[in-house]
């Protein structure tokens, strides 16, 4: 399984923890007695690094479902390798597609299953009819509102492709059985790990002002480079031969890497092509 292991952006630590996402994370403590399951949305492009640690303290023992978002975004291959690595784990996670809704019914049929037992035991306790209700959480720009808007089948949630959008938490009706409660996005107090700030700086979670945006894309092109060099190749219409030329140049790696993200600016049209004189 992949996720950006390289030491590269020089941040140890990153203090970025809005007043908003302390209040959230209070209200979250407390709405967490209300629910029945708990649905925990995680970019399955960075899966570990997507997964707030606050998250298991504050659900304590309720049920969860994992809900790994942006499938379509990630490596097909490495998502089956996650979905295992959380069944051995005793956690079932689902692959999600928000625009074309893939594993949507899937969530909904696994959210009736697991409280299966709990419904029973309320009807035998004379409250029929009682709904299900679910709480979902995640880090910013994972995606939670797009999932509940495909979901729920309609656009409560507001959604842009930027961290922080949701900022109120509000109950969203799925079915005559289930009630959705939506929540903005908490990211822990410091992230001490250098390479999980840079893989969310990737995904855009972190802003591009919190860390510096040339070195990101230096280390998310090193990385790509690595491990998905043909679509590196195909993306920007580059040429393997180019690459391999370049990469082998006696240079330092961050001068060759550097001068690939001048040809990719250039083929992008942000930087003015330069002539080359060899």
């Amino acid at each position: 399984m992949i996720e950006n292991n390289d030491k590269g952006v020089n941040k140890s630590v990153i203090n970025w923890y809005p007043g908003h996402m302390a209040k959230t994370k209070k209200e979250i403590i407390e709405d967490i007695k209300l629910v029945d399951i708990v649905i925990e949305i995680l970019d399955s492009r960075i899966p570990l690094s997507s997964q707030n640690p606050d998250i298991l303290e504050i659900i304590k023992n309720k049920p969860r479902i994992i809900i790994l978002n942006k499938a379509d975004l990630a490596d097909k291959e490495q998502n089956k390798l996650w979905v295992e690595y959380f069944k051995k784990k005793g956690i079932k996670a689902i692959l999600t597609n928000c625009e074309t809704g893939e594993g949507i019914n899937e969530t909904i049929n696994e959210i009736e299953k697991t409280t299966l037992e709990k419904r029973e035991k309320d009807i035998e306790k004379g409250r029929n009819g009682r709904k299900i209700k679910a709480i979902v959480l995640g880090i910013p720009n994972v995606g939670k509102s797009s999932f509940i808007n495909k979901v729920s089948k309609n656009k409560n949630a507001m959604v842009a492709n930027k961290p922080g959008v949701t900022r109120k938490k509000q109950w969203i009706r799925i079915n005559d059985k289930i009630d959705l409660l939506d929540t903005a996005g908490i990211l822990w107090p410091k992230i001490n790990d250098n390479n999980v700030g840079v893989n969310l700086s990737f995904v855009g979670t972190i802003k591009d002002d919190i860390l510096p945006i040339t070195e990101i894309a230096y280390e998310l092109l090193k990385f790509l480079l690595c491990h998905y060099r043909k679509n590196v190749i195909e993306r920007y219409k580059l040429t393997k031969e180019y690459i391999e030329d370049t990469l082998s140049q006696d240079n330092p790696e961050n001068v060759n890497i550097y001068e690939i993200m001048q040809k990719i600016g250039e083929k992008r049209g942000c930087i003015i092509s330069r002539r080359r004189n060899r």
